[in-house]
């Protein structure tokens, strides 16, 4: 029989079947969105532990920056957005550009917890959320939670997608994920195809075709972008893809309607003529990959650069999807499940990027909590 612990009490550090503990909201993720998220409901009044709870399936903090490929650092990285309450200066020198963005990035997300005590405990990997009735119980691998609502904020780390293409099984060489990716060395003296618009995509084609040959392949002609990419161009963009989830479709990256931004480095890349793309293949061969009119480039290694899917396996039980394969958002930034106003989705959407995460954040806490009847936003000062 499960027994509850007391709201008070920590949850336990080692393996305990059978124990439960009872809280108000659980944030299921400890990376930018579920920090964030965890910072306002803390905000707006919430005890930790008695009232809220954040699990991470990490053993240290950072989520999915602590596994970035080494040579992604801060000057090569897109942006680090500040979490409310707390400068990435303030922690982190942003003179030192080489700094690795996954040394640099935890470091500040641990200073980060440690700042405004949030209860984050680790490894606690969540297997599944199921409805019981009045509450939610997220079941674990450590301990059980029952909670009144949820702040998912998994991300997307833990499910790249790779497409499917005939003859997979086939090919003799490697095939690799982005998150796969460590460094351009191990790729000398080979030929690699890489697939994707995306700008790890770009990244990564930049780095490895200094080192050995390569060929560039998309699903659609890249946009690059010139000039300045504004305030309101940006909410444009978020507005697009914040339009899809309020529809019930699955997302898209809010990249995929910002366009490519031209850089210095993007400028010397077509210099050394590496940006010359080529259109999707349409089956793999054993050799290689084969174009519709018969056009083989032989290749020793297929690295697809083709971007990641929200990690919500876990949500499954509570049949949050539609018939379109997404999830009908509403709230003011799209970040409640319309299915049941008990989930909030951050880190999905139109709030997968650093900033949007932050505003997601203090969105999802503010109306979980004015659905629940908890401690709202009028009894405390506005966000800083």
């Amino acid at each position: 029989m499960v027994s509850d612990t007391e709201p008070h009490e920590e949850p336990p550090r080692e393996a305990a079947p059978g124990v439960r503990l009872r809280t108000d909201v659980v944030v299921i993720g400890a990376g930018q969105a579920g920090l964030s998220a965890a910072y306002h409901l803390k905000r707006l009044g919430l005890q930790p532990v008695r009232e809220f709870i954040v699990l991470d399936q990490s053993s240290s903090p950072g989520g999915a920056w602590q596994f970035r490929w080494p040579s992604l650092t801060l000057s090569t990285v897109n942006r680090i957005h500040d979490l409310p309450g707390m400068r990435f200066a303030d922690v982190v020198d942003t003179d030192e550009t080489e700094v690795q963005a996954s040394v640099a990035v935890p470091r500040y997300f641990a200073a980060y917890e440690r700042a405004f005590a949030l209860p984050v405990y680790r490894p606690v990997h969540v297997t599944v959320v199921c409805d019981r009735g009045d509450r939610l119980v997220v079941e674990a691998d450590r301990f059980d939670v029952s909670a009144r609502g949820i702040i998912n904020a998994t991300g997307t780390w833990e499910t790249p997608y790779i497409p499917e293409y005939p003859g997979a099984e086939l090919f003799r060489g490697r095939q690799l994920h982005t998150k796969d990716y460590r460094s351009a060395a191990e790729f000398a003296g080979q030929h690699v195809v890489i697939v994707g618009g995306g700008i790890s995509a770009i990244q990564l084609l930049d780095e490895i075709s200094r080192v050995t040959t390569t060929t560039w392949v998309t699903r659609r002609p890249p946009e690059f972008r010139t000039g300045p990419f504004d305030e309101e161009a940006g909410r444009a963009a978020v507005k697009l893809v914040e339009e899809r989830v309020r529809r019930g479709l699955p997302p898209r990256s809010v990249v995929s309607v910002t366009g490519l931004p031209v850089t210095a480095r993007i400028e010397a890349m077509r210099e050394r003529g590496v940006l010359r793309r080529l259109p999707m293949f349409s089956d793999i061969v054993p050799e290689g990959v084969r174009w519709p009119d018969g056009t083989i480039v032989r290749a020793d290694v297929i690295l697809w650069c083709t971007g990641f899917r929200s990690a919500l396996d876990h949500l499954a039980p509570l049949e949050l999807r539609g018939p379109d394969g997404g999830i009908v958002m509403t709230g003011r930034l799209a970040t409640q499940v319309a299915r049941d106003p008990r989930v909030h989705l951050v880190g999905y959407g139109p709030s997968a990027s650093t900033i949007g995460a932050n505003r997601a954040g203090n969105a999802a806490a503010t109306e979980l909590l004015a659905f629940l009847g908890l401690p709202g936003p009028s009894a405390v000062a506005p966000p800083p």
